[in-house]
């Protein structure tokens, strides 16, 4: 048996979840997971289902073209379907700092991670090296007001070669154009050193430090053509005082990046996220 993973959303409406869950049960499929969840605000149901069926080819195929031309036309309902076994090929984008690289990389090795990862980008050269260690094919795209336009052409041009997925920016501190972002919709995560919508763009460390805060954060979200305002996937904050200096500010925030960052990137490669408007519905 093959599990797959069925994400779908649709105008909230009775028998949703009776029609598809016997049409799983009528092509011999097997649930092993379900969650929902209803938008009572704009009338949208959510639906995450997780199941066992024949593993022949054929068989699936047959199972989401069926779904989609029954189900999915009588409930007006978007559907993707997933092959758990199939793991996603993941881009990971990095400029200067190491720490969210290393620790994807770390988690890749030791198989937290469900995903391949073709290779790493950077408009430097100084993390080369750690991706060499890992054995991740590296390139380097230096980035100028004079050659972005020509340098985002490339980085196209070297995801669709590779057949990329999802992008990760690992602390790349680059502005995404919109035709990258339009390219890879709800599927560009960043990680963002603040507890968002707090101190957006650049320095946030050194604002919430000049404002007195108490808390600082991290935020990952997924990458809209607005300045750090996408959907959000995860968040996390951490305690801090005025004994605090700007470096201890960025020090406690780093081991925030890694873990937010992570467990986003864990959630969204199990497809346990849903993105509706500018908001995310995370299932459990």
């Amino acid at each position: 048996m093959k599990r797959i993973t069925l994400v779908m959303n649709c105008p909230d409406q009775k028998g949703i979840i009776a029609e598809a869950t016997n049409f799983i049960h009528n092509n011999n499929g097997n649930i092993v997971y379900i969650d929902q969840y209803v938008d009572r605000v704009n009338s949208i149901f959510f639906m995450r289902v997780e199941c066992e069926i024949s593993e022949d080819n054929r068989s699936i195929e047959h199972f989401k073209s069926t779904f989609e031309r029954t189900i999915g036309t009588q409930f007006q309902l978007k559907v993707e379907i997933y092959l758990n076994d199939e793991f996603p090929k993941m881009a990971l984008f990095v400029s200067k700092y190491d720490h969210c690289l290393y620790d994807i990389l770390a988690r890749h090795q030791s198989g937290e991670l469900a995903v391949h990862i073709p290779f790493v980008l950077s408009n430097h050269l100084d993390l080369k090296s750690i991706a060499e260690r890992f054995e991740i094919p590296f390139y380097h795209i230096p980035i100028t007001k004079e050659n972005k336009k020509k340098a985002e052409e490339k980085q196209l041009q070297i995801l669709q070669e590779h057949g990329v997925d999802f992008i990760v920016l690992a602390r790349y501190m680059q502005i995404i154009s919109g035709k990258l972002i339009e390219h890879f919709k709800d599927k560009i995560i960043n990680i963002h050193h603040s507890f968002l919508p707090a101190f957006p763009g650049a320095k946030p460390y050194h604002s919430a430090y000049e404002r007195g805060v108490k808390i600082i954060g991290a935020t990952s979200h997924y990458v809209t053509e607005e300045l750090d305002a996408g959907p959000i996937i995860e968040q996390n904050t951490t305690n801090v005082s005025h004994l605090n200096s700007i470096d201890d500010f960025i020090a406690k925030g780093r081991d925030l990046e890694r873990i937010v960052l992570s467990k986003a990137l864990q959630l969204h490669v199990a497809r346990k996220v849903m993105v509706y408007k500018n908001k995310t519905i995370v299932f459990s």
